[in-house]
């Protein structure tokens, strides 16, 4: 029993129930117990796990990011559109046409007004309109006119029957993710190079490097509790090199800091590499042992002498020299990465160089070494191995392989289509051109994440039918014919697996709001109306379906991972806790492929009329698209307005004043927002955050995207900036 206080201020007693759970948000996937009022269905506080991986440490969203779930806009019964008199999408005309102007209440969705498009329904009549639908398109057009997203924040469970969904029941593969907007390069790189799209080894490692390379992250805001073991190892010797076009906290713990200029990466590390082959700085033994390609990517780097990459990469070339040499130099060193390389045009290349700087200096498979793109949010990795991804079914098997697919028809019972579906951003294009008629999303906000913000909005409302199912009336849920109120993360049971490859047990906290139902089952109601019947008892039957059909999971149940999870692959999990370090002997695809890449532009460079470069990103308080932690009350409190930051040498030439409104335009749209004056963005760059509503930054970034990971280029766009007068949008003298 404890003393708690209740909102009013008043005092009482009350029963304490403690539940271990995992944390909803980034790829870390840290572990914690949440503190229950059960009497009054809400959490009263958080505390991490000791024991667990990340040792009782907890960011600040995931120690006070938890009320989202009991917040008064969660939806707690299915909606079904009233009529075509109101139009598809927001209300505002101003989001109406993807521009916007500081408002607030931070610009979320007030439930009461927005609910004159949609009327309340029975769960029968809305499971039928919402699978009755989609049928009558797969049946009338064809199944390629169907398509499905789903999420990286549910379940590995509720990732493999969604898709199974699709496969199964829609009867094509046009089912996709969050990691297409985040991490797809880095996942074909990998796949390509060393034949697998997982971490090889794990965070807390980098103690046992001597130095570790951290470029394209902003990993103190992006994954906290992994940049405190970072911290630490510097703290112990590790030297680290930290690159980045935006300074990030990590660079005042670093040996070595490159502020390049963005979409440099690739004559960077072909810097390093020329370098490090000059000056015998590399594994030759790795290389002719577990390497193919080394000579022709030696005639590539070649051309990349540190005087070359000083003028892609604006840093003099003698620190260039400097890093190489502490790079090439290190006993054990490990790579970290984020969407600073992924997210480009050219993101494929920035990965693949990456993965060569680790193959020729020998920097994989051993302690204190390894490749690790952090995966960004709490489940992309598991969804992304349950098969979550158009071209392949679970643990990466090709949709275009015959003996896989016919693998896969006698699991599941049924044809499958041989051909390999569309990406998030191809099946955003289809819906425009009327090639895709009909999806089902679930917990992704494709209004807010996508980029060309006015182009999806003229998508979505161009669909003949769109079911969505997530928690809050999001932006996209406005477009939608049947809206299925769902399960937040901290309502149900279920799988998730983080960035280190560790599949960990996330718990119920609290009961489900209203007549909201679980995830899993309405993904199985939907399907078994559609003609596809799955039944299943509980989440655990799926994973061991999933586990049945995904080699790197085979040996796992739910049995087995206990309070903390194990990490895959895991030969012995009643003994093992899995292995951290992987690829210690061979690869899966046997040599490592050491792929040369030349540099490329961007899709889009400044001009006069666009001076610019916009950055877009993270903040440490929330997460993508705002649906959960700015109906946080506290992480909204520390940060409830958008930005967009800029150097003072370029706030000084365009008379851009700390605090005051300017409007930021790019070839696709506009938004207003304040203007933060600082110097972690170099000059002639900008950086906006992703997550407000009311000031989108996706309304401005390209939709380009990379040939191979079809990724979009959210790390590189032109734009103006402009100052106007007070809140009017009038543009100042």
């Amino acid at each position: 029993m404890k003393t708690v206080t209740s909102s009013n201020g008043a005092s009482r007693t009350a029963q304490v129930k403690a539940v271990d759970s995992i944390c909803p948000y980034c790829g870390v996937g840290c572990a914690l117990t949440y503190y229950v009022d059960p009497a009054q269905n809400r959490i009263l506080y958080v505390e991490g796990r000791k024991g667990a991986p990340n040792d009782g440490r907890l960011c600040v969203k995931g120690r006070y990011g938890f009320d989202y779930a009991t917040h008064a806009q969660r939806l707690t019964k299915p909606l079904i559109r009233k009529t075509e008199s109101y139009p598809k999408g927001p209300l505002s005309a101003e989001n109406q046409e993807g521009a916007s102007g500081p408002r607030k209440p931070g610009g979320l969705v007030d439930y009461g007004q927005v609910l004159p498009h949609f009327r309340e329904a029975s769960w029968e009549e809305a499971l039928d309109l919402a699978a009755g639908g989609l049928k009558e398109i797969r049946d009338t057009h064809g199944s390629d006119f169907l398509a499905g997203f789903g999420s990286a924040k549910g379940s590995n469970e509720e990732a493999y029957l969604f898709q199974k969904l699709v496969r199964a029941a829609f009867g094509t593969n046009n089912v996709d993710h969050c990691t297409r907007l985040c991490h797809a390069s880095s996942v074909a790189a990998l796949m390509e190079g060393i034949g697998s799209a997982a971490v090889t080894n794990v965070v807390r490692d980098i103690e046992n490097s001597d130095v570790a390379l951290i470029t394209g992250t902003n990993t103190t805001e992006n994954h906290p509790v992994a940049a405190t073991f970072m911290k630490d190892a510097a703290r112990k010797g590790t030297k680290l090199i930290v690159i980045n076009s935006r300074r990030p906290e990590l660079a005042d713990f670093a040996e070595v800091y490159l502020q390049i200029k963005g979409s440099s990466d690739v004559p960077l590390y072909n810097a390093f590499m020329n370098v490090m082959i000059a000056e015998g700085l590399v594994d030759e033994e790795f290389i002719a042992k577990r390497s193919e390609g080394y000579e022709e990517l030696k005639k590539v780097v070649a051309e990349y002498t540190p005087q070359v990459a000083a003028r892609y990469c604006g840093v003099p070339a003698e620190e260039i020299v400097r890093a190489a040499r502490l790079f090439g130099g290190a006993k054990a060193a490990m790579i970290f990465w984020g969407m600073g390389i992924s997210q480009h045009t050219h993101g494929t290349d920035n990965a693949r160089s990456l993965i060569s700087l680790a193959l020729i200096s020998g920097n994989v498979g051993r302690p204190g070494t390894g490749l690790h793109p952090l995966r960004g949010q709490n489940n992309v990795q598991g969804a992304s191995d349950a098969g979550l991804i158009p071209m392949v079914y679970p643990d990466y098997q090709s949709v275009e392989d015959p003996e896989i697919q016919k693998k896969f028809e006698e699991y599941w019972g049924v044809k499958l289509s041989p051909t390999k579906g569309l990406t998030v951003t191809e099946i955003v294009h289809g819906a425009l051109e009327g090639t895709i008629k009909g999806m089902y999303i679930m917990g992704e906000n494709p209004f807010i994440s996508d980029p060309d913000t006015n182009k999806v909005r003229k998508s979505l409302a161009a669909l003949d039918f769109l079911v969505v199912q997530d928690i809050f009336l999001t932006e996209t849920a406005e477009f939608a014919d049947v809206i299925l109120p769902a399960s937040s993360a901290l309502e149900k049971i279920g799988t998730y697996t983080n960035t280190d490859r560790r599949v960990q047990i996330g718990r119920p906290a609290l009961e489900m709001p209203g007549e909201s139902r679980q995830d899993w089952e309405l993904i199985c109601e939907i399907s078994t109306r559609m003609g596809y019947p799955m039944h299943y008892g509980s989440p655990s039957e799926v994973f061991d379906e999933l586990a049945r059909c995904a080699p790197s999971y085979s040996t796992l149940n739910y049995e087995h991972l206990g309070a903390f999870g194990k990490w895959y692959p895991c030969p012995d999990p009643v003994n093992s806790e899995g292995e951290q370090i992987v690829f210690g002997d061979s690869f899966p695809s046997g040599k490592g492929k050491l792929v040369p890449v030349h540099v490329s532009d961007p899709d889009e460079l400044p001009n006069d009329d666009y001076p610019f470069v916009l950055n877009t990103g993270r903040l440490l308080e929330h997460w993508h698209t705002g649906v959960m932690t700015r109906r946080s009350a506290v992480l909204d409190a520390i940060a409830p307005d958008a930005f967009v930051e800029i150097h003072p040498q370029d706030a000084e030439q365009w008379n851009v004043r700390d605090g005051g409104y300017v409007r930021v335009t790019s070839r696709r749209g506009e938004i207003m927002l304040k203007a933060r004056v600082g110097e972690r963005s170099s000059p002639g760059s900008v950086f906006i955050p992703m997550h407000f509503r009311e000031a989108a930054a996706n309304v401005l970034t390209n939709p380009a995207v990379d040939p191979l990971g079809k990724i979009p280029e959210y790390k590189y766009c032109a734009v103006r900036v402009t100052p106007v007068d007070g809140q009017d949008g009038a543009t100042a003298d």
